[in-house]
């Protein structure tokens, strides 16, 4: 892994990875926390609110920020607020005063990841760039496979408390690590403010400008509505369409998990001295393929091998699509377009969230796994046609030679 050869990149590496686990961790004792308290799934549904919706506010309102203050600064304090939060939670009574304190993490999670994504050039050269960002989202999905079974356990066993010390744990270690990282390896170009307005107008001046970040917000716009319906009716599929209960559901999430890891540990590999829009719409084809084949497994370990080919899709296109924004945008507005992208994601997420229950509801969830392979095959088609215009020469480049 060559991009760990470069010391403050490691730094970031290991932080993100830490701190990735324990949230995740956090997350399944928060929905223990809440639903023991209440009872009620109607308070889950507000905690998982409250941590989704801040990066769609954030990215409306507030992306600039990633650009005109220091991305050091930004995530240090991020990881702080987080640690102050998760030492604050084992104290706290009521559902409401959880959720509260959920929201506040949840908003210091809005920063943390655009300004990290936005910095990732700036820590490795071109050349490795596409394996540093992709052994970075790695280890994203490595915590999502680890961090539930780790939470899970650890509040049966003793209590959400521990949970939230030992996620607390894993902020302080990450702001003791990111705070060695000297600023200007974050950020080359710190951004100038013109007025609120017109800094939130430079950011979506970015997308009409160029025609690579309308692929990737349109195209992984696509994919985002069909994970929507996947995300819902996966569930469902396993219970009831395959039969096979809740270990059923266990295996579709964890062959999901096992194929994001490959594909994101491999992209480095797939797209090599590649122009990154080439390869991106065949990472389109087995997420489509799987996600098709799952509503139409005759059981659930044929939907399993389906869920590891669309886990694999999904793990490649989503580090290209990281990849392809960093490459074709300038640093001083990289972090603005990121927060931009995640916001546009994130709310057709949950739209699509919203639609799922209705559908699979109304046609099962088959239907409803049908329909998200048909998106997402839609999304690797409008990544096709659109970057066949593209100009080869990225904003990286541009940037250093200027």
């Amino acid at each position: 892994m060559p991009a760990l050869r470069y010391d403050n990149f490691r730094l970031l590496f290991f932080a993100t990875l830490g701190s990735g686990v324990g949230t995740w961790m956090a997350t399944i004792a928060l929905t223990l926390d809440i639903f023991d308290r209440t009872g009620s799934t109607w308070w889950v549904a507000a905690l998982f609110i409250v941590t989704f919706v801040p990066s769609v506010i954030v990215g409306l309102v507030a992306g600039p920020l990633v650009d005109l203050l220091s991305r050091k600064r930004l995530i240090v304090s991020a990881d702080i607020v987080r640690l102050a939060v998760f030492c604050t939670l084992p104290f706290v009574g009521t559902p409401l005063a959880i959720i509260v304190l959920a929201g506040v993490a949840g908003t210091a999670n809005s920063f943390f990841r655009p300004a990290v994504l936005a910095g990732v050039p700036n820590l490795v050269p071109e050349a490795d760039l596409a394996g540093a960002t992709s052994l970075l989202q790695a280890t994203d999905w490595l915590a999502t496979a680890v961090g539930p079974i780790l939470g899970g356990a650890i509040a049966g066993w003793s209590s959400p408390a521990v949970v939230y010390w030992i996620n607390a744990a894993t902020f302080l270690l990450s702001a003791l690590l990111l705070i060695r990282i000297p600023a200007r390896f974050l950020q080359s170009e710190q951004g100038i403010t013109r007025g609120r307005l017109h800094d939130l107008r430079d950011g979506f001046d970015t997308f009409r400008q160029s025609r690579a970040l309308v692929i990737v917000l349109a195209a992984f716009g696509l994919t985002m509505l069909a994970s929507g319906l996947v995300n819902v009716s996966e569930i469902a599929l396993a219970k009831r369409s395959l039969g096979s209960g809740a270990f059923g559901y266990g295996l579709l999430w964890t062959a999901s998990g096992v194929g994001l890891v490959i594909g994101s540990l491999l992209t480095g590999a797939i797209v090599g001295r590649r122009r990154p829009l080439r390869v991106y719409p065949l990472g389109f084809v087995p997420w489509a393929a799987g996600t098709t084949g799952a509503a139409l497994a005759p059981n659930v370990w044929v939907a399993a091998l389906a869920m590891t080919l669309s886990g694999f899709g999904n793990g490649v296109t989503f580090p290209l699509t990281v990849l392809i924004v960093q490459q074709h945008t300038v640093d001083r507005l990289r972090g603005r377009t990121f927060t931009l992208i995640i916001s546009a994601h994130n709310a057709l997420l949950g739209l699509a969230m919203l639609a799922a229950g209705a559908l699979t509801t109304a046609a099962g969830a088959r239907w409803s796994y049908g329909v998200a392979g048909v998106l997402t095959a839609s999304g690797g088609l409008t990544a096709y046609v659109l970057a066949r215009r593209v100009r080869p020469r990225s904003a990286v480049a541009r940037e250093l030679a200027a």
